[in-house]
């Protein structure tokens, strides 16, 4: 029986989706790419349906949005399968969005935390020039920073 010549070793998918054969390794033992072993001699190799290529560009794409490899698996099973639920799909990608919202909305805080930070800092500087002792820095700018935080971390808590 001669070798289905269709079918990729690993070297030769990762060149044709643009990646490593570790992560080719890794999404097969996820159980994300179609392979079959195949003895050659001694050797035991791993062949890859040449599908693959597209499942790998699908998978970056939905790491991209940011769905885990975990929540990729059954979605893009289901899609080969000709059994893709998309209300499920919807569901998900609803969940997906509502998640990456609160994270930037996080991330807005952050922003904002982090530019007081250097105002005040600028504001140090300009005061006291590259160096400051702590009890200074405690009854100067420590309590003004302080209740910079509180009302940053109370308006964050409206997004939740």
């Amino acid at each position: 029986m001669s070798p289905d010549n269709s079918f990729l070793l690993i070297g030769a998918l990762a060149t044709k989706a643009n990646t490593t054969k570790d992560t080719v390794r890794h999404y097969d033992q996820l159980g994300l790419l179609k392979s079959r072993k195949r003895q050659a001699g001694s050797r035991l190799y791993t062949e890859f349906h040449p599908e693959c290529v597209e499942r790998i560009e699908l998978i970056k794409s939905a790491q991209a949005i940011g769905f885990t490899l975990t929540e990729i698996k059954d979605s893009l099973n289901d899609y080969y399968d000709g059994q893709l639920d998309i209300d499920l799909q919807l569901m998900l990608t609803q969940q997906k969005l509502a998640q990456v919202r609160k994270q930037q909305a996080n991330i807005s805080v952050m922003v904002e935390l982090l530019s007081e930070r250097v105002e005040v800092l600028e504001y140090m500087k300009a005061d006291h020039g590259s160096k400051i002792d702590v009890e200074t820095c405690k009854k100067k700018y420590m309590n003004n920073e302080q209740n910079h935080t509180d009302s940053l971390t109370n308006s964050s808590s409206n997004f939740e």
